[in-house]
């Protein structure tokens, strides 16, 4: 467990996974703030964006809170920050699920999985790390989580993924720069095993604050 009493923030737009992160995260001992508001998370040591839900109505309800800038500068000032699912996606330009912009933090765009596979892609699958990070320690070697989605990121700069799954093909199931961690499975869905990313990640914010 971290030795200080870390303050994370979730961002509120009405993501149907998000009281269950909240959950998780005030289990393993952070304090957790939830909230749309912009000056209040910008109080977080950490910032948390998850999300179950569709591009356009999350990009439009960050919108209507604005918080669109206050994130993108939230990253950009490289403080500790995790996404999940939506929030992974979401760091793209653009998504083939409708209209409106992405963050635009990385280059590359969202794709809709094709082939012969069942859509959407949906219960337990394996990780391949392509390389170390903190959040992941302890962890066996190429672990398993739970995955709700029918889009994945494709980042343009392949240095970015962390992990790959397969599912008809290889996608980018986690990618990690410099503070920030994003990952497209659902670590509040994953058990013990999600629990202890919680954790790793919370020992992450400790040695980046």
């Amino acid at each position: 467990m971290p030795r200080k009493n870390i303050r994370i923030g979730i961002i509120d737009y009405a993501a149907s996974n998000l009281r269950s992160v909240q959950k998780a995260f005030t289990h393993i001992g952070a304090e957790v703030i939830v909230s749309s508001n912009a000056q209040e998370l910008n109080k977080a040591d950490a910032l948390i964006f998850p999300g179950q839900g569709s591009n356009d109505s999350a990009m439009q309800a960050l919108s209507r809170a604005s918080l669109i800038k206050p994130i993108i500068e939230f990253v950009n000032n490289d403080r500790p920050f995790l996404g999940i699912c939506m929030g992974l996606q979401l760091l793209m330009e653009s998504s083939e699920e409708g209209h409106e912009p992405c963050l635009g933090i990385y280059e590359g765009k969202v794709k809709r999985f094709s082939g012969e596979i069942k859509i959407p892609h949906m219960g337990w699958n394996q990780l391949e790390m392509t390389r170390n990070h903190q959040v992941f320690n302890d962890l066996p070697e190429n672990p398993y989580f739970y995955f709700v989605h029918s889009y994945y990121a494709d980042p343009v700069d392949k240095n970015l993924v962390l992990a790959t799954t397969n599912y008809g093909d290889k996608f980018a199931s986690a990618i990690a720069s410099r503070n920030l961690v994003a990952v497209q499975f659902h670590p509040e869905k994953s058990g013990s095993i999600g629990l202890e990313l919680y954790r790793n990640f919370l020992q992450f914010v400790e040695a980046n604050i």
